[in-house]
């Protein structure tokens, strides 16, 4: 019975996955999803695609193991472009001084190798727990989380997830969402040695960015015991389309982190009325042309569900030393999973702010102890009853 993590296999993993360009935009992840559904397949689990785009498939694979809760493991296979300023190969994993460099080292195909191997473990130590395994490797979460919304969409039935993403295997229970609406301020065009014939959209502009300011402000108001504050910025500005013409359209992107409590609608809401009284007062007239793609809105589980404690206890285990409760300022995929009901957590090897840079890395400790925590958090909530304690 092998119970206990394979190093020189996960490392394994993990090279193959990262050696996959998964890079999104644009957006292919066909050759990681082939190589996870024939390691999934070869431990015995049934295995399937949900196709999403063209090259971009989610695994969803089954394992069933007698009565019981229904377990999820998720995490995304795309990752963000590699970019410039590499010391190495960026789809080549390197290891220096106990670090596994590559793209996605830990976001998130680091976590994703950790869940393979904790499948492995689980599927051979079948007698010490009871339930489901599922695992959910989804397309596009560093865009617009269009795999785990096709995911969701067809309800399934899941009761407890682990969502992979670099949390140095601390547990988080709660994570900011994000709406990024493309603000469109319009002026009348004019020569511009006569500017005054016409209504320059760039000082119009300028007063509703003071307003915007003025919101980021004020949302401090509101706060969440692990994230903090929602927020409010610009992003992008664009205006003008000649040198010698007054503009006649500015184009600002907005970036609005959102904390659990505040719906996407309530926010759409805001945004209006921000407008309308940036024309009362100044009249500036402005409209929302999109919302551009997110992962989502925010989310959390609460600290007194048994996922929660079970995998406090598990990460205590096995070297995690840090015991609290955490937020990600960031978004994932929690959110969606949370939206039919799943109580999760979000728990993964490697440090966020390594993440989406030039020489991304996972620990390789971190990486093997992620293993056994989801492992034990497994063995913990799924016991021969099939009760959840």
């Amino acid at each position: 019975m092998e119970t206990s993590p394979d190093r020189a296999r996960l490392i394994d993993t993990l090279s193959k996955l990262v050696a996959a360009n998964t890079e999104n935009p644009p957006g292919r992840e066909i050759e990681a999803a082939q190589y996870l559904a024939h390691e999934l397949t070869s431990l015995g689990l049934d295995v399937n695609f949900q196709d999403i785009a063209e090259g971009r498939p989610n695994v969803v694979a089954r394992f069933d193991n007698g009565p019981g809760p229904i377990f999820a493991f998720n995490s995304h296979m795309d990752v963000v472009p590699a970019g410039a300023g590499w010391t190495s190969d960026p789809f080549k994993l390197r290891s220096q001084g106990g670090r596994l460099f590559a793209r996605g080292a830990c976001d998130a195909k680091g976590p994703i190798a950790g869940m393979v191997e904790a499948i492995r473990m689980l599927c051979t130590a079948r007698d010490r727990w009871s339930g489901t395994l599922l695992a959910v490797f989804v397309v596009d979460e560093e865009v617009a989380s269009r795999g785990a919304r096709a995911f969701v969409a067809e309800r399934p039935k899941i009761d407890l997830c682990i969502v992979g993403e670099p949390t140095s295997n601390t547990v988080v229970v709660a994570h900011k969402g994000s709406m990024r609406p493309l603000v469109r301020v319009k002026g009348i065009p004019a020569h511009s040695a006569s500017p005054d014939n016409g209504d320059n959209a760039l000082y119009k502009a300028a007063q509703l960015l003071l307003m915007i300011e003025k919101r980021h402000r004020a949302l401090s108001a509101s706060s969440h015991p692990l994230l903090g504050s929602p927020t409010l910025t610009v992003t992008r500005i664009h205006g003008g389309h000649a040198d010698n013409v007054v503009p006649e359209a500015c184009e600002i992107l907005l970036d609005r982190r959102m904390i659990p409590g505040e719906s996407e609608d309530d926010v759409r809401a805001q945004f209006e009325k921000l407008l309308s009284e940036v024309k009362a007062s100044h009249g500036v007239e402005a409209e929302i042309v999109e919302y551009r793609p997110t992962t989502g809105g925010a989310t959390e589980t609460k600290a007194d569900q048994p996922i929660v404690s079970s995998a406090v206890r598990s990460a205590q285990r096995h070297g995690v030393h840090d015991h609290a409760l955490h937020g990600l300022q960031g978004a994932c995929d929690l959110v969606h999973f949370r939206s039919i009901g799943v109580q999760g957590i979000v728990l993964g090897p490697g440090a966020l702010d390594v993440a989406h840079k030039p020489d991304e890395f996972v620990p390789e400790n971190e990486l093997m102890a992620s293993t056994l925590i989801y492992r034990d958090t497994v063995f913990d909530l799924l016991q021969r009853s099939g009760a959840v304690r």
